[in-house]
């Protein structure tokens, strides 16, 4: 059946204050009528009830108690990747926050314990540039001026800037950590740790100084590693250069590509395939040219003019025929660097990365500013030429001295087109990178940089990475696996100053020496301080002597990669191996770790590196991939944009419970998320409304009852249909709840939740309210009230992980106010257990079927315009199934049906009319589709009905050629016969007879008096016990029916007294079936 079908929905008519329909019960059974439970309110306003939650949880210390309970079971580990604190939290922080909180919770319903230490992510560039924007400095250069250490400690102050919010932020959503006992990066035990893994490294041979063309972004003046480069592209549009170089002693030029002019400068090579065709041609514009083959069509193709061609083939050779072809320098400047390193230049180099995609064949080669380059450059030994400074400015030398290398790329085409050295400058749009933490364009260049050979640990990587469950599978076999399958060597090193040192000192003689420990470095050196603070200016000032000459040592400027320190968490957190052994052991690999997208190559990529470094292990067992929230147009956030929305308003305006409850019901984890607030309170109306209200009825009902839970028990065989069905429901949702929470199918779960939610309301409370409402406290009343009592506080506790502060609050009224020796909190209770033998999937498929039924008669009402209140005289049903006589009696009864008929035949009642699928049969019928159109029209609809179901396919004869027409070829529509209205489904008829008799009508007309008077007294505010005096005037046919059925009128609304004449009271004008009807109410 699909789920929340408006047709079954009744929303708040739990709460009219309208009496039972027999009226002989609306008192309290006993005297004096204490409440039983706190009144609840209807409203959905949720946010001022939670923060009483939050209070409640923060006053009676549950998080903590719910740790200390389970302490010393067995362990589901969990690692919270830290949040940087000097950054506010955004709405992406919410979804992360969420699933990373359920999931824990349920794990500790499941009675693990669940370790949950929050974490800070203190060091790194951008508190750096915080502390810059700050003090007012822009650049290294200033920040040396200004002073290290004073530096340093507005760098340790900035990272808590916002600190108390993102605690606020946490609370708020529900997010259950150790915030008291965080790990903090930038703490010297940290530290410590982080030197200990980076001596282990070094022991191994796989920490390295490489000279190495990296990214680097030159306004930070640091490289960034291939992770951080991933998070920067931007789509930038630039003229790249098509450009002459003069072969040394011949009239001709080799044409080359370069998408950086900047690079020019230092060129020292041009580069082709070897195993290409490249040819000598004389071009239309006088030139002789050599260049690829392959691409000439391509460049020189525009010089043609009318009837002339091109070009003119002169030579055609393989590319290895063009090695070591010489040619002039273009600029004079790097002809002076090669001359002054004694080293050949300017000749043409082979290589098979050239490809034939764009350009001419020929690329020109800069080794300082490019891994290629660099490569082709070390093959042929060629000399270094880097004419760009540190700031990514041209070099002295250059005729563009002190100019960005950006803003340089059009002085050097200038330059080049005056020299008619400038073939042509075509505009092109690419991906570039930019650093990710200032947006400054990043350049290649060559540096000399600290590195962890991650190369040659691939195999292991790829190993540890196949242990681990990716959700969804497809990123970690995809984009992660790609990843570490073209792993490259780390650039660990950062040429900045607020992060963790570098643990390496370095003599002058040569020898190199990676400290491991403070006590190492104490024993090491004569003026390390006893409190040492691991970080710059202090560390620098500590030497250590030379185990080969005996001189001084001093420590290497670098810090390191801030990723490192984030991927260093599961063991630096304890301090280990100098603290905690056993707990770290205890505690590694975590369980489950989640965080979005683009951590792929950043947490969890540096996580799996050191841990493989390490432990040759995988750090994580099982981790969720979360996708980025999007607005609702599935737009990216920003604040340019307008876009963006703010965590806090959000929280505040629709509370915690209906976001994570969007997020987890919303869509796949991994899969983006449109969040905007129509979606949030759509999810908050149908799941969370409707659990709201049912446990408002319960309340309401119980209280007049005073009805206490724990004076009865459910006693099984004394149950009714319904209350076994829905404890059959209830224990096949705990069972499915249990099951997809244990394997992460977090969609699944939500959704299991909400259709029984919706069982529960839309049915059974709706099917079973009168029994609520019976005089006195039978076994029938009892056993509705104990299955109701029982579904409500089950739902709630496998509930609780995904909303904790509505199932807190309803367990906390329902549980803790009549039973004090219940857990004190839902979060301190059992995830449910499974009755296995109250589940009856006989019962819950005819209740299905029941339910299939209702929903298609419903439609049919719709169509046919007929209130439910109307009462319907014959409803047939054809099925491959037929239902009990005490289900057709429910499907009667809530369709308002007198009799029911399950038939095989209901030709008299419906046919179809079929018509072609101009779409599909258009293509392959063409010239016959006027002859089909026709044979259709002929058709007998039933019978062309049946040998479609039989065969999925109709076949016809035009003129002499058989037809074939399948189901997706046909539109069918259903042709009703007067009189009857019919709904089809999946092979299911439901035929409803329209006609209605004086006798139904007149009924339907008391139950629709009836109705108005029930509204009324809501209206009206009379209590649900109140008895009532009736006016009424009206038609004289609206009038007979009063007096005829005064009697059935009364009982329905507990009328002591129905009077015709001019109404009092609370009075209203009605129109009823077309009769006009004033009514008067008031209290008896």
């Amino acid at each position: 059946m699909k789920k929340g079908h408006p047709e079954l929905n009744w929303g708040r008519r739990f709460f009219r204050n309208t009496p039972s329909p027999t009226g002989k019960k609306r008192v309290p059974n006993a005297q004096g009528g204490r409440e039983m439970y706190k009144k609840v309110s209807t409203d959905l306003n949720f946010v001022e009830r939670e923060k009483a939650t939050e209070k409640f949880w923060e006053e009676n210390n549950i998080f903590e108690k719910s740790m200390k309970e389970k302490d010393g079971n067995d362990i589901y580990m969990f690692y919270d990747g830290p949040p940087t604190a000097n950054g506010k939290p955004h709405i992406g922080h919410v979804l992360t926050r969420v699933i990373k909180d359920m999931i824990p919770r349920y794990r500790t319903m499941k009675g693990y314990e669940v370790p949950r230490k929050a974490g800070w992510d203190t060091h790194g560039l951008p508190v750096e540039l915080e502390v810059e924007k700050l003090l007012g400095l822009d650049g290294k250069e200033q920040i040396e001026e200004y002073g290290l250490e004073p530096f340093i400690d507005k760098c340790k102050e900035s990272v808590w800037k916002y600190k108390g919010m993102w605690e606020d932020f946490s609370n708020t959503v529900g997010f259950w950590a150790d915030m008291d006992n965080p790990y903090v990066t930038y703490h010297n035990d940290y530290i410590e740790s982080e030197w200990w893994a980076l001596k282990q490294i070094w022991d191994k041979g796989l920490l390295y100084k490489g000279f190495k063309i990296v990214p680097y972004c030159p306004r930070c003046g640091t490289p960034l590693s291939a992770q951080e480069v991933a998070q920067g592209y931007k789509d930038v549009k630039e003229r790249s250069a098509i450009v002459r170089f003069k072969v040394k002693d011949e009239d001709a030029y080799i044409l080359a590509w370069t998408t950086t002019p900047w690079t020019l400068p230092s060129n020292i090579g041009l580069c082709v395939n070897p195993a290409e065709d490249y040819v000598k041609v004389k071009a239309a514009d006088g030139y002789v040219y050599y260049m690829a083959e392959a691409l000439l069509d391509k460049v020189l193709g525009r010089l043609a003019e009318e009837g002339e061609s091109a070009y003119e083939v002169l030579e055609r050779y393989k590319g290895e025929d063009l090695e070591y072809k010489e040619y002039e320098p273009l600029f004079s400047c790097a002809a002076e660097c090669a001359k002054k390193q004694k080293k050949k230049a300017f000749f043409v180099t082979c290589d098979s990365y050239v490809t034939l995609t764009d350009g001419t064949g020929v690329v020109h080669i800069a080794p300082a500013f490019g891994e290629d380059d660099a490569k082709v450059g070390r093959k042929y030994d060629m000399p270094f030429v880097q004419l760009v400074d540190e700031k990514g400015n041209m070099g002295e030398s250059t005729p563009y001295a002190g100019v960005f290398v950006k803003k340089a790329d059009p002085l050097v085409l200038k330059d080049l087109e005056e020299q008619g050295l400038l073939f042509e400058a075509p505009k092109f749009e690419h991906s570039y990178p930019h650093c990710w933490r200032c947006d400054t364009p990043l350049i290649y260049y060559a540096r000399e940089s600290w590195f962890i050979n991650m190369t040659a640990v691939k195999d292991d990587l790829i190993a540890n990475n196949n242990t681990i469950n990716w959700i969804p599978e497809s990123i970690g076999k995809g984009r992660f696996g790609d990843w570490l399958e073209n792993v490259q060597d780390w650039g660990i090193s950062r040429n900045r100053y607020w992060g963790t040192p570098l643990n390496i000192w370095e003599c002058e003689c040569g020898h190199q020496h990676s400290v491991g420990s403070i006590e190492e470095l104490k024993s090491m050196s004569d003026n390390c301080p006893d409190d040492i603070e691991l970080h710059r200016p202090y560390i620098d000032e500590v030497t250590v002597k030379c185990p080969e000459c005996g001189k001084e040592m001093h420590r290497v400027p670098e810090v390191i990669d801030c990723w490192f320190d984030s991927g260093a968490m599961p063991f630096a957190q304890h301090h280990y191996p100098f603290e905690n052994k056993e707990l770290f052991e205890k505690q590694f690999p975590a369980d489950f770790i989640s965080e979005a997208v683009d951590q792929t190559r950043g947490w969890f990529y540096s996580l799996l590196a050191i841990s493989t470094l390490i432990f040759n292990k995988a750090p994580y067992k099982n981790v969720i991939v979360l996708g980025h929230v999007q607005d609702e147009n599935g737009q990216k956030m920003s604040k340019s944009k307008g876009n963006a929305v703010d965590p806090f308003d959000a929280l505040e305006k629709y509370g915690a419970d209906a976001i994570r409850w969007y997020f987890y019901v919303n869509s796949a984890p991994w899969l983006p998320n449109r969040f905007h607030g129509k979606a949030v309170t759509e999810g908050q109306r149908k799941f969370m409304g409707t659990l709201w209200n049912t446990y408002a009825f319960f309340v309401l009902y119980a209280n007049i009852d005073e009805f206490d839970a724990t004076k009865y028990a459910l006693e099984y065989d004394k149950l009714s249909v319904m209350d076994k069905w829905l404890l059959s429901k209830m224990n096949t949702l705990v069972k499915e709840v249990d099951n997809d929470l244990e394997n992460y199918r977090i969609p699944e779960a939500a959704r299991a939740l909400q259709d029984f939610v919706d069982d529960m309301s839309n049915w059974y409370v709706r099917r079973s309210r009168e029994r609520f409402w019976a005089k006195g406290m039978e076994q029938d009343k009892i056993n509705a009230y104990m299955t109701l009592y029982t579904a409500l506080v089950t739902v709630c506790k496998a509930a609780a992980p995904m909303i904790p502060f509505m199932a807190e609050d309803i367990y906390q009224n329902l549980v803790r106010s009549i039973d004090k020796d219940a857990p004190e909190s839902i979060h301190l209770c059992d995830f449910p257990l499974v009755d296995e033998s109250c589940i009856d999937t006989e019962l819950e498929s005819n209740m299905e079927k029941v339910l299939k039924l209702v929903v298609m008669g419903r439609a049919c009402r719709n169509t046919a315009n007929i209130k439910n209140r109307q009462p319907i005289g014959q409803m047939y049903v054809k099925a491959d199934f037929e239902l009990p006589v005490f289900y057709q009696d429910i499907v009667t009864d809530e369709l308002n049906v007198k009799t029911m008929t399950f038939t095989q035949e209901v030709r008299d009642f419906t046919s179809y009319s079929f018509k072609p699928q101009l779409k599909t049969v258009g293509p392959k019928y063409g010239k016959l589709l006027g002859g089909i159109k026709a044979a259709l029209e002929s058709l007998d609809g039933n019978a062309a009905m049946d040998e479609l179901n039989a065969s999925d396919a109709l076949k016809l004869d035009i003129n002499g050629q058989e037809v074939t027409l399948f189901r997706e070829d046909l539109l069918i529509e259903t042709a009703q016969t007067e009189g009857y209205v019919s709904e089809n489904d999946n092979g299911i008829t439901v035929v409803l007879d329209t006609n209605l008799s004086d006798e139904l009508l007149e009924e339907g007309f008391v139950r629709e008096i009836i109705s108005k008077i029930q509204t009324m007294r809501k209206e009206a505010d009379f209590e649900v016990m109140d008895k009532i005096e009736v006016t009424y005037e009206g038609t004289e046919k609206a009038e007979k029916v009063f007096a005829e059925n005064a009697k059935i009128i009364a009982e329905e609304t507990l009328t002591v007294k129905m009077t015709k004449t001019t109404p009092a009271g609370f009075v209203k004008d009605w129109k009823i079936n077309g009769e006009e009807v004033t009514l008067g109410v008031q209290k008896k």
